[in-house]
């Protein structure tokens, strides 16, 4: 079996690559703090109406809250994903990802929440951290992932 190219022909990741790595995160990353819920007794829909309220702070809705959740996710994780797909290196990118990952829940969690949105803020830390490192194992495990034929 032959390995398809590791990378387009100038060296850089291809486009396919981001989205594979960026829909592997976006899709797993809220699998901690579902769980953490369901272990708990917590309510399972509290992360996806904070991240919801982040576009829509006023609504009540459920399923408005989890479609401006959607949204909110996915473009968070893709403005994370974009640099991190150009600057993380090809060794060790998972263990370079998980360490993006710290970082940016540090950010998200600690600078931004509190400033613009209390909702998020005002989750649990813990869980969100575990989400957080969901998104980064997922997407560098999805960004050095390679087919075989």
């Amino acid at each position: 079996m032959k390995a398809l190219p590791r990378s387009s022909p100038s060296g850089r990741r291809t486009f396919a690559e981001l989205v594979r790595a960026w829909l592997a995160a976006t899709l797993l990353s809220g699998l901690p703090s579902t769980a953490w819920a369901l272990a708990t007794g917590g309510d399972v829909t509290e992360a996806t109406r904070a991240a919801g309220a982040m576009l829509l702070p006023g609504e009540t809705s459920l399923a408005k809250l989890v479609a401006a959740a959607a949204l909110a996710h996915s473009t968070v994780s893709l403005f994370w994903a974009l640099p991190l797909w150009r600057w993380l290196p090809r060794r060790a990118t998972l263990e370079w990802a998980l360490l993006a990952a710290v970082l940016i829940a540090l950010l998200d969690l600690k600078l931004i929440a509190p400033l613009f949105f209390p909702q998020v803020a005002a989750l649990d830390f813990w869980p969100q951290l575990a989400d957080h490192l969901m998104w980064g194992a997922a997407f560098g495990i999805a960004l050095g992932w390679r087919r075989t034929l």
